[in-house]
């Protein structure tokens, strides 16, 4: 096992790296823009350097400075945590380059996953039903043509996309053209690569997602599935494992069974190593669909490991390390119901703006240990300030059943004080309220349904 890693991350997601890596022993490094200096995941990590000003180019995906820190620190790993340069090829193998291990997939895989369009041929190659979408459009591209052959309506999305940026829905033949242009505006602003491509929309769909994790054995484990349809702006919200959507579908075992099946399939084809996550589009009729492999470690990743009992920081850490799946983890199974929500300094009132500001008041819930859990990157103090994802906290609440999980959750929200920002707190409860979702009947519409009505 590594002795020293550089977290390559900031807010909640480093300092809950820095806690596995303190469990295990190994001395952490964060790394820190001129606006966070004093910020948690510094005071969670042993050393910590700073790698430039306050805008994210210039600090947290500054590539080179972050590889001088880790070099001056000497630090035998980096761990790229989620978003930022998590998924960014040319960086993992600008780490490999330097002799030091990336805690993740290959570059290669890395840069199979991040093209979509690329991604969708690797899964349809392994048989997984795919929407129906054309390649990278060109300036030479039939536009009508094409997009009569898919069928509105249709989503217009960045080939390098991730979270949700960028994409744009097309109802009419109308509004074809400038939504693309759109999409590609956003694309080069937003991913470097102005590249597009035309996908069937699914309406009113289920997300689901697998967790998986593979070695260098060549094996590949599941380790269960997520629902993720409570989303803003195509980004999630709430998430919870195993999926509501299997426990009233017709034959919804048979449908989970074969969802993992494909996940795995497709995990298989290419050699994946490290964790990573398979998600899928299913709609009103049960039948999923490939969406695309985040090839890294998801914000939602907590509810997993609250489900199974593991930490898969650290079986990242072991699989970047050489050392193979421990074998009990074959035999594990998942244990009760699992919620997360995501606290942001953002207004729903206003389409989810974000929120900066200093916090003055901060209370965390008290409630049982082992059956909340607050995975947090800002303290009594902290100043959230403009520059970066509104994330604030995660708080995930575990129990018997989905129904007492549901009812923990909600007081573990009403137990947290976050003052004066402006959060989602409220927000995150009126969805727990919601007859729809608390039948587990509900679909990507749920939130855009609640936000109407603050309007």
């Amino acid at each position: 096992m590594f002795s020293k890693v550089l977290i390559a991350n900031r807010g909640e997601i480093a300092t809950r790296i820095a806690r596995t890596c303190k469990r295990l022993g190994i001395e952490t490094v964060a790394i820190y823009s001129e606006a966070e200096k004093d910020s948690m995941h510094v005071q969670a990590c042993d050393e910590a350097v700073c790698v430039g000003a306050a805008p994210v180019r210039e600090s947290y995906l500054n590539s080179e400075a972050i590889l001088q820190a880790a070099r001056s620190k000497k630090a035998e790993a980096i761990h790229p945590g989620y978003g930022l340069l998590s998924e960014n090829p040319a960086f993992a193998q600008a780490v490999h380059d330097a002799g030091l291990a990336f805690v993740g997939p290959s570059p290669e895989i890395l840069r199979l996953f991040g093209d979509k369009v690329r991604a969708r041929l690797v899964a349809s190659d392994a048989g997984v039903r795919c929407s129906e979408a054309s390649a990278v459009l060109d300036v030479a591209a039939d536009l009508p043509r094409l997009a009569d052959e898919i069928g509105y309506p249709l989503l217009a999305k960045a080939v390098a996309g991730g979270g949700g940026l960028g994409m744009e829905r097309i109802g009419e033949p109308e509004a074809l053209r400038s939504a693309i242009e759109r999409c590609q505006r956003r694309a080069e602003a937003a991913f470097g690569d102005g590249r597009v491509y035309l996908e069937h929309y699914v309406d009113r769909p289920r997300h689901v997602e697998v967790q998986l994790i593979g070695d260098s054995s060549g094996k590949i484990l599941a380790l269960g599935e997520r629902e993720c349809s409570v989303q803003r702006r195509h980004q999630k919200l709430i998430e919870e494992s195993p999926a509501p959507i299997f426990t009233y579908m017709h034959d919804g075992e048979s449908v989970r069974e074969q969802m993992i099946a494909a996940a795995v399939s497709i995990f298989e084809a290419v050699g994946y190593q490290n964790a990573g996550t398979c998600e899928f589009l299913v709609d009103a009729d049960g039948r999923f669909y490939f969406l695309e492999v985040n090839a890294r470690l998801q914000v939602e990743h907590p509810v997993t490991e609250m489900c199974w009992g593991i930490d898969l920081v650290e079986l990242q850490l072991q699989i970047s390390a050489g050392e193979l799946l421990p074998i009990e983890l074959e035999h594990k199974l998942p244990s009760g119901h699992a919620i997360e929500a995501r606290i942001c300094a953002e207004n729903p009132a206003k389409d989810f703006a974000p929120s900066p500001g200093q916090i003055e008041q901060l209370r965390w819930p008290l409630l049982p240990v082992g059956s909340v859990r607050v995975d947090a990157g800002i303290g009594p103090e902290s100043t959230v300030t403009p520059y970066y994802d509104s994330l604030l906290a995660k708080i995930v609440a575990h129990a018997p059943t989905r129904h007492q999980a549901l009812l923990l959750l909600d007081r573990a929200l009403g137990g947290t004080i976050i003052e004066p920002l402006v959060t989602n707190l409220s927000f995150l409860r009126s969805v727990l309220a919601d007859h729809a979702f608390r039948a587990g009947q509900y679909d990507t519409d749920l939130s855009q349904r609640l936000t109407r009505s603050l309007s």
